[in-house]
């Protein structure tokens, strides 16, 4: 897999050049400390997976994302953790945060040679269809494709579905234990379904029209997840 660094700071080139000879699937073809210089070369030799600083001269990483070819896969790199949510909107495989660990590395190729399996693959895998949750004398089998959130009421949850709402004797952890893996917990007070997010940024995140605090805690964790 031919693969370029696009970054103006010699020792993050110096530091991913080391990386990447961890992983022989991915063969460097190039850095360059200038966004344009990399577009030049790209105009002539595609590749398959860039290393994309956000914050360089003459041309952004950003920018220079949204006018490469399709198929090229883009992995950010920056300082800065408020670029994630626009990273994710250009569909990039990863966004790594400075200083970057050989392990978070590892983590984000593991996303280029292996890509997750479908969501509906993981979530038919991971958990039952049904779910029983248990609310005073009653016991309900729950399709968790109805739920939209769950939210924290002291020692419950309370179960957010399209016609009711079901109040269960139980922690945010006992909860998720029995959820599939598209229910998310983005705050101490809330588990979401990803399936009926309508939107999202660094604060907060809508749910069929409610609007729900998007916890610092929680924050990195959520993005990196949505865009798996």
């Amino acid at each position: 897999m031919k693969t370029i660094i696009v970054d103006d700071e010699p020792k993050a080139i110096a530091l991913l050049e080391s990386y990447l000879r961890h992983f022989p699937e991915l063969e460097l073809v190039g850095s360059f400390r200038n966004g344009l210089k990399a577009l030049s070369f790209l105009n002539t030799r595609p590749v398959d997976l860039i290393f994309l600083d956000i914050n360089m001269p003459h041309i952004s990483g950003m920018a220079l994302a949204r006018i490469l070819d399709e198929r090229t896969r883009v992995i950010f790199t920056t300082a800065y953790s408020e670029y994630a949510v626009e990273s994710y909107e250009l569909t990039a495989v990863d966004y790594l945060l400075k200083p970057i660990t050989l392990e978070r590395f590892a983590k984000a190729i593991r996303k280029v040679i292996q890509p997750a399996p479908a969501a509906a693959e993981r979530h038919s895998l991971a958990k039952p269809q049904t779910i029983m949750v248990k609310s005073g004398s009653k016991t309900y089998q729950l399709d968790p494709a109805r739920i939209y959130y769950l939210e924290k009421d002291h020692n419950y949850m309370l179960y957010h579905l399209e016609e009711e709402k079901i109040l269960a004797r139980q922690s945010a952890a006992e909860a998720l234990e029995t959820l599939p893996e598209n229910f998310l917990q983005i705050h101490k007070s809330y588990i979401v379904n990803r399936d009926h997010i309508q939107y999202f940024d660094r604060h907060e995140i809508s749910v069929k029209g409610r609007t729900l605090s998007l916890g610092l805690s929680f924050r990195e964790r959520f993005l990196a997840t949505m865009q798996a």
